[in-house]
């Protein structure tokens, strides 16, 4: 959950990642400590990892760097945010899926294939995939992802765009999967946003964080169900668990529900990063 503000350059923005936090398409009443320290610092560690991949819209997170009339904010952005460059948003989420899980779980359960793809028989939930697959989405009326086939992407964006943007999401999972697995962790799927500027093509937004991702610790992965996670799929159990009807008025998170989800996005944040987060 970001805010973002227009600078007096008009090629830049200020993102401001917060610490509230959505399921079910609803803002909750209660934030996640330290969400937003954990989402910003993580992408800026992704952004260089893999900026021999694709150029990002990053101009700085350095607060010292800011302008002057930013100084007076400084308890409410240092840690949290960053100065990126104003791009040209493509009106496709990127979404590359390496092990069968949520909606794609769904999909397959109905269809034998996820986003028209088919995929062998016989694959249970959490399954990894014989190779990692691309299954673009775009956000529903209501807000929700839903996803289309390679087809409309094609139709919303071109052949062109198309194929770039699908062959830097898997070179983007591949090179980050592999580096959450020597860490321990199973980047099951994840979901990308790119832009473009007049340098070409560009990695905006957040990237493999517990917002946009799946992390499973390795040391527990059983596939057949369900699986431990990194990511926001504990506030989700909570809210499953108290049979909220998924209606306005959200509810508020217990505390302990709330500081067991920071817990589990710093160290993910620790051990994907090797660092600890700065406050």
């Amino acid at each position: 959950m970001r805010d973002i503000y227009r600078l007096q350059e008009e090629d830049r923005l200020l993102f401001v990642a917060t610490d509230r936090i959505s399921a079910f398409d609803y803002v909750l009443a209660s934030g996640i400590p330290g969400k937003g320290r954990v989402l910003t610092q993580l992408s800026l560690f992704w952004f260089e990892f893999l900026r021999s991949i694709v150029a990002n819209h990053l101009i700085t997170a350095d607060f010292a760097k800011y302008p002057e009339t930013l100084k007076p904010y400084e308890d409410q952005v240092r840690g949290r945010s960053m100065i990126v460059e104003r791009a040209e948003m493509f009106p496709v989420e990127c979404v590359v899926r390496g092990y069968l899980s949520g909606s794609g779980w769904k999909d397959y359960k109905a269809t034998g294939a996820v986003c028209g793809i088919k995929l062998p028989a016989g694959l249970r939930e959490s399954d990894q995939l014989p190779e990692p697959i691309f299954t673009p989405a775009v956000k529903a009326t209501s807000g929700h992802d839903e996803n289309i086939p390679f087809e409309e992407m094609v139709a919303r964006v071109g052949v062109p765009n198309s194929e770039k943007l699908r062959d830097l999401s898997l070179r983007l999972y591949a090179k980050a999967s592999e580096h959450a697995r020597s860490r321990g962790i199973i980047l099951a799927d994840s979901k990308f946003e790119f832009g473009m500027t007049s340098r070409g093509i560009v990695l905006a937004d957040e990237v493999f964080t517990p917002d946009s991702s799946r992390f499973w610790p390795a040391d527990t992965y059983s596939p057949g169900g369900a699986q431990l996670s990194f990511d926001k799929q504990f506030v989700r159990d909570y809210l499953e668990s108290i049979r909220w009807n998924k209606q306005p008025p959200a509810p508020a998170l217990p505390e302990d529900v709330a500081e067991k989800t920071s817990q589990k996005y710093q160290e993910a944040f620790r051990k994907l990063s090797g660092r600890e987060l700065a406050w």
